[in-house]
């Protein structure tokens, strides 16, 4: 028995409070080390009445990475509080894990166990409910659609007319927007999430120059006002982008520092290391990814600090929006983002807080701060796995379960799951043209556990490569769409919506990975329901047999065909093919 593998930590991951009432806990052991390992609990100030040696429960290998096992648990204490320890076992081998160590035997004192000491109410993260069945799509404001001309910036090219630079326009508008909202219902959308809107020099916006108002080649107030309400009214939920790490270089406070240097009132506001100024080779103050024209805010100055509160104040009252995405996020201080969770829900109590963190996020998803982050190591590991073929079938099984496990379960289900975006290659670029894999890579992210995001275009088979070549206008001819592609997607979400386990209502685990077929299958399962993935990600047809599905009556998703399997349980896939298997429990 490997126990210098074994870990646990009553916070976190290992040990939270699930919601009012119940726990789950988690122990991290060597890759099939253990064979077994049971919880053994009892309420700390009643452990001998307890006959606590008695409380023991089975803990469930829930999935593995490279180097760990991750066993879980779930319990409900009666009086809300729980002392505890595992026992574990390699088959050769039983020890008592305790906080204090390892025992051969049960310690009788309380003191060395692990202690989760109260489940207080206020402690248990709670995200909105309703992003549990939000699918976002992402629309870039300037490419997206030209609904109103007039609005144009000076040199504003044909819709489309020519490549996307860093400098140039096409008209993109709220309106253009409104104009193809039906667009999105009938894809199945219901969650916007917008890049900046607010008064930029950019295209992209991510320079503000004032936070307060819309940039103008965009529309105004009421025209922004008209897009809420009409999402609303379709059931589509609206998220905006706050750049609060850094503003632009001519955001006012920033233009009067240039011009008094360190006379300025607004100094404090920036971190300039010295004057005077200077941009070149480097800046002299802390910017954005050392980029002159985005000084970084100094969010810990009171003034900058209520200036930011009352941007995000004031969107939320005076629009009704439903969340706000975080550019930058992990660069910010900790005490500016509970201020900001204090301040957005108290304007709106099922707003959604999602950070853009690219790494392990676990201090801002607490309960204090964020609701989610941008899952970008679930990201990386499919579009390794599908899209470019670089990664074997068991260390995409070994990824994501090493991303399932770390955070909690109620953070997962509510974690921004994404293929691309503004800031990546489009998926069908990344996946070399493939349509095949791209379908494969949908059908992974539709059916996974959290809130998935679309970006504009992907439905219909845009492609385009690192910025700003996958920002190019919407193509809004149909005869220059990929309608099948538009319609799998559609299929998927409908599924997302209606089959019981296919969305967030279903657990998720591996069954098998298959390296040298370039096969995996998975299963989302509930109380009622289960469904088995199969999934080909070679251009070669294979076939999976699957034991657990002996004598067991199935329906075919997609044909609506129902087998009934005898004894051998071979399911056939094409290239780069998939089954999805319907089954009651």
């Amino acid at each position: 028995m490997q126990k210098e593998a074994i870990y646990h930590r009553p916070k976190n991951n290992f040990a939270y409070a699930y919601e009012e009432e119940t726990l789950h806990i988690m122990l991290q052991t060597k890759k099939d080390d253990l064979n077994a390992v049971t919880l053994i609990h009892g309420d700390p100030y009643d452990w001998e009445n307890e006959k606590w040696n008695t409380h023991r429960i089975s803990m469930e290998k829930t999935g593995s990475s490279e180097l760990h096992d991750y066993w879980k648990v779930s319990i409900r204490p009666p009086y809300r509080r729980l002392r505890y320890g595992f026992e574990v076992s390699d088959g050769r081998e039983t020890s008592i894990y305790t906080e204090r160590g390892f025992y051969d035997k049960a310690p009788e004192d309380t003191a060395f166990y692990f202690a989760f000491p109260f489940l207080n109410p206020a402690d248990v993260f709670t995200a909105p409910e309703w992003v549990k069945t939000t699918t976002w799509y992402q629309i870039f404001p300037e490419r997206f659609g030209n609904g109103d001309p007039s609005l144009n910036p000076e040199g504003t090219l044909e819709w489309g007319s020519k490549d996307p630079t860093p400098t140039n326009f096409f008209g993109g508008d709220f309106q253009g927007v409104i104009d193809h909202l039906d667009h999105l219902v009938e894809l199945g959308i219901n969650g916007i999430y917008f890049t900046p809107i607010f008064k930029a020099h950019s295209n992209h916006k991510y320079d503000t120059i004032d936070y307060m108002e819309i940039d103008p080649q965009f529309g105004d107030k009421e025209t922004f006002r008209t897009l809420v309400k009409e999402c609303h009214k379709l059931g589509i939920k609206v998220m905006l982008d706050a750049v609060f790490n850094h503003s632009g270089y001519y955001f006012a406070p920033f233009q009067d520092v240039l011009e008094k240097e360190k006379d300025s009132a607004y100094r404090e506001w920036f971190h300039f290391r010295d004057f005077p100024i200077e941009t070149e080779p480097r800046p002299n103050y802390d910017t954005f990814a050392f980029v002159p024209a985005m000084p970084k805010l100094n969010t810990e100055h009171p003034a900058v600090k209520r200036y930011l509160l009352d941007v995000a104040r004031y969107w939320m009252e005076e629009f009704d929006i439903d969340g706000w995405r975080l550019d930058v996020a992990n660069e910010i201080d900790h005490v500016f983002w509970r201020d900001f969770r204090t301040v957005v829900k108290s304007a709106k109590p099922d707003a959604y807080i999602l950070g853009e963190i690219w790494h392990d996020s676990m201090p801002w998803l607490q309960g204090d701060q964020f609701d989610a982050v941008m899952n970008y190591p679930f990201t990386n590991g499919a579009v390794e796995f599908f899209a470019k073929d670089v990664m074997k079938a068991s260390d995409f099984a070994d990824t994501i379960s090493k991303v399932l496990h770390m955070y909690p379960d109620n953070v997962n289900e509510v974690s921004f799951n994404l293929l691309d975006s503004h800031d990546t290659p489009r998926i069908l670029t990344l996946a070399g043209e493939e349509k095949a894999r791209v379908k494969l890579l949908y059908l992974f992210q539709l059916s996974f556990t959290g809130t998935p995001c679309i970006y504009y275009g992907d439905e219909i088979g845009m492609s385009g490569g690192e910025d700003p070549g996958c920002r190019e206008c919407m193509v809004w001819d149909e005869e220059k769409q990929d309608r099948g592609l538009f319609a799998f997607i559609k299929q998927l979400l409908q599924y997302r919506s209606d089959v019981p386990a296919f969305g967030n209502d279903g657990s998720f685990r591996f069954l098998e990975s298959d390296d040298a077929a370039g096969v995996i299958c998975y299963e989302k399962f509930n109380d009622k329901n289960r469904l088995i993935f199969a999934m080909n990600n070679s251009e070669e047809a294979r076939s999976i047999t699957l034991e657990a599905l002996v004598n067991k009556k199935v329906k075919k998703l997609f044909t609506d065909e129902t087998i009934c399997f005898d004894n051998q349980a071979t399911i056939d896939l094409p290239a780069f093919g998939f089954q999805i298997l319907q089954l009651n429990n």
